[in-house]
C-alpha cells in the first residue's frame, strides 16, 4: 500500500511505501533540509542526538516512545515529586519513591505515546509535524508497536507493585485516562483538560505512595491546580498544529481560543497558581507541616508562567515549542522549594 503524501524540502521529496520506508530516508530528508537554504520541515523528530550511538534498528522505537524528547516525562514526573516532598514521612522514603516515580514516569509516558500514535497514525500522516512519526510513516508496524507497548507495560507494572496496595489501586485508576486521551481531541475542543487530569495524576499517586492514605483536601487543591497548569502548557503546545488541525478536523483549546489564546492560557495559569497556593495554605489545616521555602518556589513558577503569557504568539510554532518546554523549569521551581522545606525540617 503506497502513501500518497510526500515529505518535501525544497525540490527534494521522498515517496515511500509502507514496507519500503526506512529510517535512512527520513534521516536523509531531515539533514538535507537543515543543510539547505529552504525552511526545514517542521517535525518533532530530531536528526541528531545521543541515540545515534545506539544500533540504527533501535532508532524508530526511541522515536515512537519519545525517549529522544525528555520534556514529556519531566512534566509527568514533577507533580508526583511535589506530593512526595509534601507527604513522605522520612527522607529515605522520599528518595526511594522519587527514584521509582522517575522510572515510572519515563515508562508510562513512553507507553502513553505509543497508545496515542496507534490511535492517531492516520491523522498524523496529515499533520506536517507528526507525519514522520514511526507509525504514521510506516517505519514500525502496528504489531511491533503492540509488542513494545506490552514490554513497557510490564516494566511499569513492576514499578507499580513496589508501591503500597492503596497506591497500586490509585495508579491503576488512571488507566482509562491514558487510553481515552487520544479520543478526546475528536469529540471536544478541550482535550487538554483530559491530558491535565492524566499528567497530574502523579500528585494523587505520590501522596498515596508515601502517606498510604487517600489525599486530603489540600492535596486535591494542588491536583486541580496542576490540571489547569497542564491545560495551559498543552494549549501552547497545540499552537504548532493549529492550521493542520483546523484542516483535518482535530479539536484543541488553541483553536478554541484562537486570537484570545493569551487570555485563555493566562486565565488557566492564574487559576492554577491560585489553587496550588490554596492547597499549600491548607496543609497546616490538614495537620501537616506548613511550607516556607515552598512559597518561594511557587513564586518562581508563577513568574515563569507569566513570562510565557507575555511572549506567546499563535503564528510562531518554534516559539510555542520553546515556551512549552520551559514548563519543566516552572515545575522544578516549585519542586525545589518543597524539597528544601523537607530538607530543613526533616
Amino acid at each position: 500500500m503506497q502513501r500518497r503524501d510526500k515529505q518535501s524540502c525544497g525540490d527534494l521529496y521522498i515517496e515511500p511505501t509502507a514496507n519500503q520506508f526506512c529510517f535512512f530516508s527520513l534521516y536523509s530528508l531531515m539533514t538535507t533540509c537543515m543543510n539547505s537554504n529552504t525552511p526545514p520541515l517542521h517535525t518533532d523528530i530530531k536528526a541528531h542526538g545521543w541515540w545515534h550511538w545506539l544500533p540504527t534498528a533501535w532508532h524508530p522505537f526511541i522515536y515512537l516512545a519519545r525517549l529522544d524528547r525528555p520534556i514529556g516525562w519531566w512534566l509527568l514526573l514533577l507533580p508526583g515529586w511535589w506530593s512526595i516532598s509534601l507527604g513522605a514521612p522520612s527522607l529515605g522514603i522520599m528518595l526511594r519513591m522519587m527514584v521509582l516515580f522517575l522510572i515510572g514516569a519515563i515508562v508510562t509516558r513512553a507507553a502513553g505515546c505509543i497508545i496515542n500514535d496507534m490511535w492517531d497514525r492516520r491523522l498524523d500522516q496529515l499533520i506536517a509535524r507528526t507525519s514522520t512519526r514511526p507509525l504514521a510513516a510506516g517505519t514500525i508496524s502496528m504489531s511491533q508497536a503492540a509488542w513494545f507497548l506490552l514490554a513497557l507495560g510490564l516494566i511499569g507494572l513492576f514499578v507499580l507493585i513496589q508501591l503500597p496496595r492503596l497506591a497500586i489501586y490509585v495508579g491503576l485508576a488512571a488507566t482509562p485516562l491514558v487510553v481515552l486521551y487520544p479520543l478526546a481531541k475528536r469529540v471536544t475542543w478541550f482535550p487538554q483538560f483530559v491530558l491535565g487530569l492524566t499528567f497530574s495524576w502523579g500528585i494523587l499517586l505520590g501522596w498515596a505512595a508515601v502517606a498510604e492514605t487517600l489525599p486530603p483536601s489540600s492535596i486535591i487543591f494542588i491536583y486541580v491546580g496542576s490540571v489547569l497548569w497542564v491545560f495551559g502548557y498543552d494549549t501552547i503546545y497545540a499552537i504548532q498544529d493549529m492550521e493542520d488541525d483546523r484542516t483535518v478536523g482535530i479539536k484543541s483549546s488553541a483553536l478554541a481560543f484562537n486570537n484570545r489564546i493569551k487570555l485563555g492560557t493566562g486565565a488557566a495559569y492564574a487559576i492554577a497558581v491560585s489553587l496550588i497556593a490554596t492547597g499549600l495554605f491548607m496543609l497546616e489545616h490538614d495537620g501537616f507541616t506548613p511550607v516556607i521555602i515552598g512559597w518561594v518556589g511557587l513564586a518562581g513558577m508563577a513568574i515563569n508562567l507569566g513570562m510565557q503569557i507575555y511572549k506567546i504568539r499563535i503564528d510562531n510554532a518554534e516559539l510555542a515549542l520553546n515556551l512549552f518546554k520551559s514548563n519543566r523549569n516552572a515545575g522544578l521551581f516549585l519542586f525545589a522549594g518543597l524539597t528544601l522545606d523537607r530538607l530543613f525540617t526533616g
